[in-house]
């Protein structure tokens, strides 16, 4: 019997739904998904980047509501530690906090920039300074991490909330054709083959367009 409900908003536009979505996949905790109409107030102020505080993601599970990707990751990390959804050595996990707590607060030239569209492709895409500058932050972290832990993740040879918390950014980076270095690239390969991100990939293909405002081209 599945005990726990996500709620999410639209999968093909919504980035912290995707977040909230594989920690739970990567904690295995099988859960039943509640979507949001693309009519709820709330889901279009999330997906417009019209409002600073989210309700969704929002995880119940056995009696317990948390909302906010963050909460969410460290409430899994807590009931499913094996999972290993944060680095074992100490350092290693306080960096993954680091990074995911600047993607979790920052980078709002890119959301704004570059949203997210699975269905959507913009080759030769032109994007402005502001937006260029989050991204080589995003570029600099990523490169960062593999070269300090290996790769081909961000924390080594394992998955952990930090490829979460950036595998919206790969996929806005592939929708909107934007030009990366050799080692930032191989690491959106692999993201892009991840298994679970492949099912939320296919499903927002199938979803119908309901919020024609982030249709408009770029």
């Amino acid at each position: 019997m599945i005990s726990a409900t996500l709620t999410i908003s639209s999968k093909n536009y919504s980035s912290w739904s995707l977040r909230g979505w594989l920690l739970c996949m990567m904690a295995d905790l099988e859960v039943e998904e509640h979507m949001l109409s693309a009519d709820d107030p709330s889901t279009r102020a999330e997906l417009l980047l019209l409002s600073p505080s989210f309700l969704v993601p929002c995880l119940t599970h056995d009696g317990i509501k948390v909302w906010d990707t963050l909460a969410i990751a460290a409430y899994l990390d807590e009931i499913r530690p094996a999972a290993g959804l944060v680095p074992k050595d100490a350092a290693a996990r306080a960096h993954c906090r680091a990074i995911c707590g600047e993607m979790h607060s920052g980078f709002a030239n890119l959301r704004s920039a570059l949203p997210m569209n699975l269905k959507a492709h913009y080759p030769g895409f032109k994007v402005w300074a502001g937006a260029q500058a989050d991204i080589d932050r995003v570029t600099e972290i990523w490169r960062d991490c593999l070269q300090r832990y290996g790769g081909p993740y961000l924390f080594g040879k394992t998955l952990t909330m930090a490829d979460a918390m950036y595998a919206p950014v790969c996929l806005r980076f592939l929708t909107y054709d934007v030009a990366l270095d050799a080692a930032c690239q191989a690491y959106c390969r692999t993201i892009s083959a991840w298994p679970a991100l492949r099912r939320w990939i296919e499903a927002a293909k199938a979803e119908p367009d309901d919020v024609e405002e982030l249709d408009a081209e770029f």
